[in-house]
């Protein structure tokens, strides 16, 4: 497996037969040097969107299109853009499962917010969530935009995560502290990446609190297309 972090939220996840594009904005995104955007998503298989907000899907449709591949997300979300935009998609819900190819992926619960923005405003785009994806013996947690939830204690029993990639930027989710408590109480990673920080100075730009606060936890910090192989 090879994650890849796009800079604020975005990976590419190569793990058994596919290559994920997780929440990739890379179009504007002070973090990511758009010289090297071909390189970030090539051989992309699918995306997948854990909410509606323009710094996770503002690049979705265009990618979407260019590859000829299917966004994956909320139902509602994903609806909508097949609706509005003609894209392909994978529609599901919280607590279901979808197959991409050897790659299964469940949708759990976050506690954020969810819009795309109109002409007339912020449109609801469905409900916020997480995502367990799990192929090649691991099974890794991606939060998404989230503060700490007591549902994590289910996620752990249920699937075990053994990698987490938390938000941990603060303001719009959980910070470092908040961070290193949900994977402290609820779950027992084995590897931890931060995310949705160092974007903008109103965000977190050092993850060296969760490092602090979590001894035998592998806290991998890489910079932006650094890849990270497990």
């Amino acid at each position: 497996m090879k994650i890849t972090w796009l800079g604020h939220s975005g990976f590419r996840i190569e793990i058994a037969d596919q290559v994920l594009l997780v929440d990739p904005w890379l179009t504007g995104n002070p973090s990511f040097p758009e010289n090297r955007r071909a390189e970030a998503v090539e051989g992309a298989t699918h995306i997948l969107l854990t909410h509606g907000h323009l710094d996770h899907s503002a690049d979705a449709v265009t990618l979407a299109r260019e590859a000829g591949i299917p966004l994956v997300g909320i139902f509602d979300l994903m609806s909508h853009l097949e609706s509005s935009e003609g894209v392909s998609v994978v529609g599901f819900n919280k607590g279901g499962t979808v197959s991409l190819g050897e790659v299964a992926v469940t949708m759990v619960n976050a506690v954020h917010s969810s819009s795309v923005s109109t002409d007339h405003g912020p449109m609801y785009a469905g409900a916020e969530a997480g995502f367990m994806i799990a192929a090649e013996g691991h099974t890794l947690y991606v939060s998404g935009d989230t503060d700490v939830t007591a549902d994590m204690g289910v996620m752990q029993a249920l699937h075990a995560p053994d990698i987490g990639i938390l938000c941990a930027g603060g303001h719009f989710t959980m910070d470092m502290k908040r961070a290193a408590y949900a994977a402290r109480t609820f779950f027992d990673f084995k590897v931890v990446i931060p995310c949705h920080y160092r974007t903008f100075p109103l965000l977190e730009q050092s993850a060296e609190e969760l490092v602090t606060a979590l001894p035998g936890v592998d806290v991998k910090t890489p910079d932006v297309l650094e890849p990270v192989e497990i």
